[in-house]
């Protein structure tokens, strides 16, 4: 059976986009075995899935609200109602608050908080996309007969993937106030040099997260071109069948650093230290940094400095997951969603002045490899996200 019916049971790979003011958004979820009967979608997904067959594609399109209904707003309440100090822009469980009708301490839907006055704050508790049009496009993948019916759970498949995208964007364009309360410290203060002293040569996402990082990045390296791998470590993510011209790795551990075989110069430097690059301007046509942007100290001076080196319309993407070294994550990095952290890198970009043409992705829900240590603990691949921007042409001009 390889046509989509109200029988069917089929993977799916949602894709879903929008834009926000200062970038463009790809949210994607890979969804195996969605029950056409029995799981919750839209009327109109429903229907332009069926009759489709393995590997088509089909896109529908949302209003702004539409996929979310009516489900809240903006509202003043005393600070009092609230257990937290609130910062603007930031998100909180709904449980944090008392005294709302219908919400309780267990509540950890997230609700914004906009605005702080005083003995006041402003609470948005809509979807974080309500505001926005969306384009949600489906790729079918493999579809089979479902079972007979025996009872079971509904899944909401838009749901899952609607939970995090939208928390990225600033509030009316306003930055997010991630940067009070001293929000780059870390639990080890020790100077970076120890910490990394001894080498680790061991992956820090699984083998199908690491696949997803190489294919973020082969949209962006190709042949020829000069590439930086920023805190650069034994592995470079970058995708095979792409013949950089040269590869500069800068990391913390030189034995790392000289067991990756892509790289063709490598430089020890400490970006916490310092971050001024050691190379020249307009060295670089693109620039990756994987799975360690958490750990930086002083990244608008570094983000700064990377819009030095790139070329003129050269690319920073920077990639990360869920997974870190807790001693050295900077604080503001923990108490975040993870959508969040998508929208705190956006504010690297956005701030150090060197970029424009800002995108963002995110990968989820795919499953995790039957080889990884940690597969009889965890069904799902650890998740990718990506954000990434254009030297701007402004600031060297």
């Amino acid at each position: 059976m390889d046509v989509i019916d109200l029988n069917s049971v089929a993977d799916i790979v949602f894709q879903l986009k929008w834009d926000s003011k200062h970038a463009a958004h790809n949210e994607c979820y890979a969804a195996r075995g969605v029950n056409l009967w029995r799981d919750w979608l839209p009327d109109n997904v429903r229907r332009s899935l069926i009759g489709k067959r393995s590997w088509e594609h089909v896109t529908v399109s949302f209003s702004p609200g539409e996929l979310f209904g009516n489900n809240g707003g903006q509202l003043k309440i005393d600070r009092r109602q609230f257990s937290r100090d609130p910062k603007a822009g930031r998100f909180y469980p709904k449980g944090c608050l008392s005294d709302l009708p219908g919400v309780f301490p267990q509540n950890m839907q997230p609700f914004r908080c906009v605005g702080v006055n005083n003995g006041h704050m402003e609470v948005n508790i809509a979807h974080p996309l309500s505001d926005h049009p969306l384009s949600l496009s489906m790729t079918v993948g493999q579809v089979s007969a479902k079972e007979s019916e025996r009872g079971g759970s509904s899944v909401d498949w838009v749901g899952l993937l609607t939970e995090g995208p939208g928390m990225q964007a600033r509030w009316q364009g306003k930055p997010t106030d991630f940067f009070s309360d001293r929000p780059f410290a870390r639990r080890d203060e020790q100077p970076d040099n120890r910490f990394y002293g001894d080498p680790r040569l061991v992956h820090h996402i699984d083998d199908t997260a690491r696949d997803m990082v190489a294919d973020i990045y082969k949209r962006f390296v190709k042949d020829g071109m000069q590439v930086l791998d920023l805190m650069s470590s034994w592995v470079s993510h970058l995708p095979e069948g792409v013949d950089p011209a040269g590869v500069s790795g800068l990391g913390m551990n030189r034995t790392e650093l000289e067991q990756n075989p892509k790289l063709t110069d490598v430089h020890v430097h400490d970006l916490n230290v310092s971050p001024v690059l050691p190379y020249e301007n307009e060295s670089f046509d693109v620039a990756i940094c994987s799975v360690s942007v958490e750990y930086l100290t002083q990244p608008f001076a570094v983000f700064a400095d990377v819009g030095r080196v790139l070329k003129p319309g050269g690319t920073f993407v920077v990639t990360f997951s869920n997974r870190w070294f807790p001693p050295k994550v900077v604080r503001i990095w923990e108490q975040i969603h993870e959508f969040e952290r998508v929208g705190l890198v956006m504010e690297y970009f956005l701030r150090s002045g060197a970029f424009d043409n800002l995108g963002t992705y995110s990968m989820r829900g795919l499953p995790r490899p039957r080889n990884d240590k940690y597969a009889g603990d965890l069904a799902l691949s650890d998740p990718v996200y990506a954000v990434w921007g254009t030297k701007t042409a402004r600031r060297y001009q």
